[in-house]
C-alpha cells in the first residue's frame, strides 16, 4: 500500500467533498478478500463518512444478504449466480445517483469483472489480509471447521480464492488500520469523481 492518508488530508477531504454538490456521479466501491480479512469494518468506515456527509449511500454486506436469502448456496456456480445477482442490483442503484459500499468475499475474477461490466464507476478494492491472519482472527471458528471437514466450499481452505489482477486499491489489515484504509479509499473515490466531473 502506498503512504496512507494521513488525518489532516482527510480533514481537507471532509472539506472539499462537501462541496462535491448534488450533481457528484455516484460509485461502487467492492470490498472483496478472504472471511475475516476486514474487508466489512473497512466498507463500514467509508458508508459512515459518506452517510454523515449527507450522501445517497446504500450498503450491501455479503453475511447481511445470506441472511435474507439463506438457502444461496457455496458452490462455484451459487456464488457466481449470487454475486451476479448482488452486482445488478449495485449497477441500478448507482444509475439512480446511490453510492454502493459492497462487502463480499466475491473469489473469482471473472464474477468481479462481469460486476465491473456493469457499472459506469466500478472501484475495486482488495483487501489481501494473508489467510494465517484470516484464521487467527476468525471467532466463530469457521476456517477451523473447514478444516475439520465440518465446512464445505469456504473459501481459502478447499475453495480457491483468486486475486483481483488489477484492483484500483489494495489494502493488507495487518499493515494498516481501518482509519488509515477507509481515507485512503475516500481520497481515491474523490479523485476518480473529480476526474469525472
Amino acid at each position: 500500500m502506498k503512504n496512507p492518508v494521513t488525518r489532516d488530508t482527510h480533514s481537507r477531504s471532509i472539506a472539499k467533498a462537501e462541496s462535491w454538490g448534488k450533481e457528484t456521479p455516484s460509485a461502487v466501491l467492492w470490498f472483496t478478500g478472504l472471511s475475516g480479512s476486514g474487508k466489512s469494518t473497512i466498507a463500514q468506515y467509508v458508508f459512515g463518512y459518506l452517510a454523515k456527509g449527507g450522501f445517497r449511500v446504500e450498503s450491501l454486506d455479503g453475511d447481511s444478504i445470506r441472511d435474507i436469502f439463506p438457502n444461496t448456496g457455496f458452490t462455484r456456480s451459487e456464488r457466481e449466480a449470487h454475486i451476479q445477482r448482488v452486482g445488478f442490483l449495485a449497477s441500478r442503484l448507482e444509475r439512480n445517483g446511490v453510492f454502493v459500499v459492497a462487502s463480499l468475499v466475491s473469489p473469482y475474477e471473472a464474477s468481479r469483472q462481469f460486476v465491473r461490466r456493469l457499472c459506469s464507476n466500478f472501484i475495486e478494492i482488495y483487501v489481501a489480509t494473508p489467510l494465517e491472519e484470516c484464521e487467527r482472527r476468525d471467532v466463530k471458528g469457521l476456517y477451523a471447521k473447514a478444516r475439520r471437514g465440518e465446512i464445505q466450499h469456504f473459501t481459502g481452505i478447499d475453495d480457491p480464492y483468486e486475486p483481483p489482477v488489477n484492483p484500483e486499491l489494495t489494502l493488507d489489515t495487518t499493515k494498516t488500520n481501518v482509519e488509515d484504509a477507509g481515507n485512503a479509499i475516500l481520497a481515491l473515490l474523490q479523485n476518480r469523481l473529480e476526474g469525472a466531473t
